[in-house]
């Protein structure tokens, strides 16, 4: 195996642990936390990466770059690594893995290959390295020309799988996966939040468990849980809404899945982390919450 150096960026839930898994098999594993809030320095500390202090040490010390980050902040990212790259003359290879659409995607492309550095798009699949006992890890979806960089990574704490020579395959990937994933549980929010609103959700639920127990169970493990990813998980609709809409199909499904979350973020649970949230707190409970950020009725 040949180590690589790779920068994390940024280290949230998954960067963080990516680096972890990455740096427990033997590569240099670092970050840049110039702007980060507290939490970003806890993960970074409990992963063990190494920090520098800015994005031209990033550039300067990279072999690779893995963009690690909410899908809006994709482009500013990439517009400023590749501003430094055409500076300091340093052209490491950067791998896109952020919830972006293939046209945004192929916009981050053309900005790192117009600084003359190599590119892989790239979707992530599954939960972060660690969150499930025996896993092979997430599923990093790679497409572009040049793939060998990332492929060696396969098995070190992650899968790596092929998904295309073409820049956006990985990105289509990803948003139709999680169009599914991420839009049923906003789906789930919307019907229940309706039926307490007309006075018929403990009916409903009582139905839900005689004919649709499978999706009953599922909303009771997620519903509860979903305002802490809530704000970041905005714009990855947003992406999924402009995906399907330039595959010609609607986009409002996924235009009314932005919407929910938006609504979630308002609440106070948003301000709960993955590692500190209420694991008790049940379906019903959340939606007493969820449903007093609701718009107001008219009387």
């Amino acid at each position: 195996m040949t180590n690589r150096t790779i920068a994390i960026m940024m280290p949230g839930d998954m960067g963080h642990a990516v680096g972890r898994v990455l740096r427990e098999h033997g590569h240099d594993v670092f970050t840049c936390l110039q702007g980060r809030g507290e939490h970003s320095h806890t993960l970074s500390r409990s992963a063990g990466l190494r920090e520098v202090d800015t994005w031209a040490d990033v550039v300067d010390q990279a072999d690779m770059i893995l963009s690690i980050l909410p899908p809006a902040a994709a482009i500013d990212l990439a517009s400023g690594i590749a501003a430094l790259m055409q500076e300091l003359g340093k052209t490491p290879l950067y791998v896109d893995c952020n919830a972006v659409s293939p046209d945004t995607a192929q916009k981050v492309a053309a900005i790192i290959t117009a600084a003359g550095a190599p590119f892989i798009d790239t979707g992530i699949i599954g939960m972060a390295p660690g969150k499930v006992a025996n896993s092979e890890g997430p599923r990093f979806y790679v497409s572009g020309p040049e793939l060998s960089a990332m492929l060696a990574l396969d098995g070190q704490g992650i899968r790596v799988i092929e998904a295309g020579e073409n820049y956006g395959e990985a990105s289509g990937l990803k948003m139709t996966y999680a169009g599914l994933t991420k839009g049923t549980w906003t789906l789930h929010t919307a019907v229940l939040l309706a039926a307490k609103r007309l006075g018929v959700l403990d009916t409903l639920l009582q139905e839900f468990a005689f004919s649709q127990s499978a999706a009953l169970s599922a909303m009771r493990a997620q519903v509860p849980f979903i305002p802490a990813d809530s704000e970041r998980w905005i714009g990855e609709m947003e992406e999924i809404a402009s995906t399907l809409s330039d595959a010609g199909v609607t986009s409002g499904f996924h235009d009314g899945a932005a919407e929910i979350f938006r609504l979630l973020a308002k609440t106070p649970l948003a301000r709960e982390t993955r590692a500190d949230m209420d694991r008790s707190r049940s379906l019903e409970d959340a939606l007493s919450i969820y449903e007093e950020y609701l718009p107001k009725q008219d009387q």
